[in-house]
């Protein structure tokens, strides 16, 4: 897996471009592109990683990435099993601000959306409370074409400019990965995501891009501003969290060992550290919300 640079295919008479997509998984590999997208997740589940940062998502969540952001659409390890029947789906829209709609943006009338974009430019997750809004709105611009859709694409971002509790993805600023970066890091994110359930060595981190574990630790640091042992926390404790609310009848003891952890008391303590609270009191937020 490498990071791959997108060119979205966007036709001669249009600015803006709309993707629908029903598959058995999402796209599985780390990739970027010019153009910002907007992705209305309609069915599936998985883990969403902007930059070096990892959120979990589910059905009927939508996502803002920013242009040339290292990205990618996990799906859980149950779609990607030999006799799986599920599917996923997906709504995505992608525009370029510094392409055929630059002068567009620089008119003054744009300022508040130019504003936006500036303040934006990295991911962030549309509140659960705004999704019908927003996916009705997404329709819409899928829907109609010319005048019409360019109209319901400003009044998308117009009201996504005016929302004051954007989840923010990632405050990092774009990492400069060339194509060896990105495939070794590439590489390393899926041996992650793939294996975090078992127990995973520095050494076999360090082994999957031939490395010894001194310059893997360097090497890994510098370009995800995670030390391994970090991002592998946050990797499995990004599951828990998934594992903890989907309804599963396990405890919280089964859910730890599940996901890679050797004692429930060390779950607990990287749990708290990550999430700010223990995974008791995390579910009964969560159930009270």
């Amino acid at each position: 897996m490498k990071i791959l640079q997108f060119t979205i295919p966007v036709s001669h008479d249009k600015s803006i471009i709309l993707k629908n997509d029903v598959l058995p998984y999402f796209y599985p590999y780390l990739h970027r592109h010019d153009e910002i997208q907007l992705t209305w997740v309609q069915k599936g589940e998985g883990t969403i990683v902007v930059d070096s940062n990892m959120h979990a998502f589910r059905s009927n969540e939508i996502y803002w990435v920013g242009a040339n952001r290292p990205h990618i659409l996990k799906s859980d390890v149950s779609y990607f099993a030999a006799k799986s029947k599920k599917r996923c789906s997906s709504l995505t829209l992608f525009f370029n601000p510094s392409g055929k709609l630059a002068p567009f943006f620089d008119l003054p009338e744009m300022k508040t959306i130019r504003d936006f974009l500036f303040r934006c430019n990295s991911g962030a997750k549309i509140p659960d409370e705004k999704v019908t809004e927003f996916s009705n709105k997404m329709l819409c611009i899928r829907n109609t074409a010319g005048v019409e859709q360019l109209t319901h694409f400003i009044e998308l971002l117009h009201a996504l400019s005016k929302i004051k509790n954007l989840e923010i993805l990632s405050y990092s600023k774009p990492l400069p990965y060339s194509e060896s970066d990105g495939i070794r890091i590439g590489s390393l994110y899926n041996f992650i995501m793939q294996n975090y359930s078992k127990p995973i060595s520095l050494n076999d981190a360090a082994m999957q891009v031939h490395m010894t574990p001194h310059a893997f630790c360097r090497y890994f640091k510098k370009h995800t501003l995670h030390t391994f042992l970090s991002f592998l926390n946050e990797v499995r404790i990004n599951e828990a969290c998934k594992m903890l609310t989907e309804g599963s009848r396990e405890g919280i003891a089964a859910v730890a060992y599940n996901c890679g952890f050797n004692s429930v008391t060390n779950f607990n303590r990287v749990f708290k550290s990550i999430i700010g609270k223990s995974p008791s009191n995390y579910l009964t937020d969560f159930y009270e919300m």
